[in-house]
């Protein structure tokens, strides 16, 4: 029986879910390690089942990790918090487009530079420098990865 035929709120098998998004089993298995929201059930001999919250679940993480370009740490944070109904709500939402890598990404106003006096607050500032580290945390830890696949392709040759 193909996704198409299954009603919305049926629950669906890892293979299903894994075909429908078009990544391998590991990997929603991997992801079930990384994200506490995905808890498919599971029946005897271990075999998952994805309810339908489950299934929007991964889909959101699917798409922050494929289109929106995140790293796992980034979409960590960007869930925390998220329940499995408040991504279902989303997806109920006429769809929009998005842009791969970035969209989401904080933005940050550059203010005038104005005499220390005359500042009412740092607090603006603090915001800015916690996004900028953040961002920068990202950075590095792709730098790391590349480097990494970088000097494994340099081993196997």
């Amino acid at each position: 029986m193909s996704n198409e035929s299954k009603s919305e709120s049926a629950f669906r098998t890892i293979s299903e879910v894994a075909d429908e998004l078009e990544v391998q089993q590991h990997v929603l298995r991997f992801w079930e390690t990384k994200f506490s929201q995905i808890k498919p059930m599971k029946r005897g001999g271990g075999r998952r089942y994805y309810r339908p919250e489950d299934v929007a679940m991964v889909k959101k993480i699917h798409s922050l990790l494929y289109v929106e370009g995140y790293t796992i740490k980034g979409v960590q944070k960007l869930l925390k918090g998220t329940s499995k109904s408040q991504v279902m709500m989303e997806q109920k939402q006429p769809e929009q487009k998005t842009q791969a890598h970035g969209q989401n990404l904080p933005q940050i106003k550059v203010q005038d530079k104005q005499p220390a006096a005359a500042a009412p607050s740092a607090k603006p500032e603090k915001v800015q420098a916690e996004v900028l580290q953040s961002v920068l945390d990202e950075l590095l830890e792709m730098r790391e990865q590349v480097r990494a696949l970088l000097s494994d392709d340099t081993q196997a040759a």
